[in-house]
């Protein structure tokens, strides 16, 4: 008889489970409260089992991408009740931070690094937003609802 695993993955055992576009839009929000640019979200629904949003911006200085990366944490934890369950990169000192909240990764970059690793072509399937400052709608987030 074979084994039957009891086990779950980690993105099945979050205590507070919230939509990942739901996330995606908080993050965005503060991003652009920290003045990001470029912010822009990936939908990668069917195309990665693992996470179903990128959100992508960067910061012109280590002040603000500390100060984006802050924001987008606070703001997920204070009306989402999320705490990212991964992070790289130290913020002041690395010039990449992602989070991980298992649904969506949120990805903070330098203009140099952004160019270079250019995860928009890398994922070039994913259909992806650019997100204007100011946008109180995002299209890709609102299909399917």
């Amino acid at each position: 008889m074979p084994a039957v695993s009891t086990s779950t993955s980690a993105r099945e055992e979050r205590s507070s489970p919230v939509a990942g576009r739901h996330l995606a839009r908080l993050a965005v929000d503060a991003a652009h409260e920290k003045k990001a640019i470029d912010v822009t979200v990936m939908d990668l629904r069917g195309i990665w089992d693992e996470v179903d949003y990128f959100v992508i911006c960067t910061g012109e200085t280590d002040v603000q991408i500390r100060a984006i990366v802050e924001s987008v944490v606070e703001k997920l934890k204070d009306e989402a009740g999320e705490r990212p369950s991964h992070r790289e990169g130290i913020p002041g000192f690395s010039r990449w931070i992602v989070l991980d909240y298992f649904d969506l990764v949120v990805h903070v970059f330098n203009p140099e690094l952004r160019s270079y690793y250019d995860l928009e072509r890398l994922w070039g399937d994913a259909p992806t937003e650019r997100v204007a400052d100011g946008t109180m709608e995002i299209a890709l987030l609102l299909e399917d609802e």
